[in-house]
């Protein structure tokens, strides 16, 4: 199975106040986190979509094997992104949906996700922290096509709803965590919580 990691970095970054993807954490920017986790994945390629402000978010992250793509449609929401890094991701059997603004998912996490679509064979694979479901998502390409159905702020969630045959991966403390960052309050509780080794 060829997988494809698409990370989601294309929003404006509203409720934050400015843009929350090039604030420090650890000594750098709060995406170069998922970039990294990415790249020291075993996915066989790195889709970074990004969107508002491009210009300066590609100035200020290190890519390394990943490759950018540029929403110009990203103000009418994720579902956008997610549709056009699916669509980038042409020669994958599957991709693994990061976003941007999950500081602590790491290569452990995103490659536990793999496997657990292998050993099952589900179309989807989500993750889970004490039942709350989050991304990172594996979809396999046969949900693809669902995407574009799609429209506005919404994900994969919308495609998933009511399906009983998504598997799920139960995240642990040595896999990461599923925190997102939209306020300073929640990039400094992350802080505080202390780096996480890829």
């Amino acid at each position: 199975m060829r997988v494809a990691a698409v990370i989601l970095a294309a929003g404006a970054s509203r409720r934050y106040g400015e843009d929350k993807l090039l604030v420090e954490l650890d000594g750098k920017p709060l995406l170069q986190h998922a970039i990294d986790a990415a790249n020291a994945s075993t996915v066989d390629d790195v889709i970074l979509v990004v969107g508002n402000a491009a210009d300066d978010v590609l100035s200020s992250v290190r890519l390394g094997r990943a490759r950018a793509v540029t929403n110009p449609d990203h103000a009418a929401g994720q579902s956008t992104s997610l549709r056009l890094g699916v669509r980038a991701a042409s020669s994958a059997d599957a991709v693994v949906v990061q976003l941007g603004d999950q500081p602590r998912v790491t290569a452990r996490l995103i490659d536990a996700l793999i496997a657990r679509g292998r050993d099952t064979d589900a179309p989807a694979v989500v993750s889970s922290w004490e039942g709350h479901r989050s991304p990172p998502t594996l979809l396999r390409r046969e949900l693809w096509p669902a995407l574009e159905g799609i429209a506005g702020d919404v994900g994969a969630r919308e495609i998933l709803a009511g399906r009983d045959d998504v598997a799920v991966l139960e995240v642990t403390d040595d896999l990461g965590s599923l925190a997102d960052v939209d306020r300073p309050s929640d990039l400094a509780r992350i802080a505080k919580a202390g780096r996480m080794q890829l």
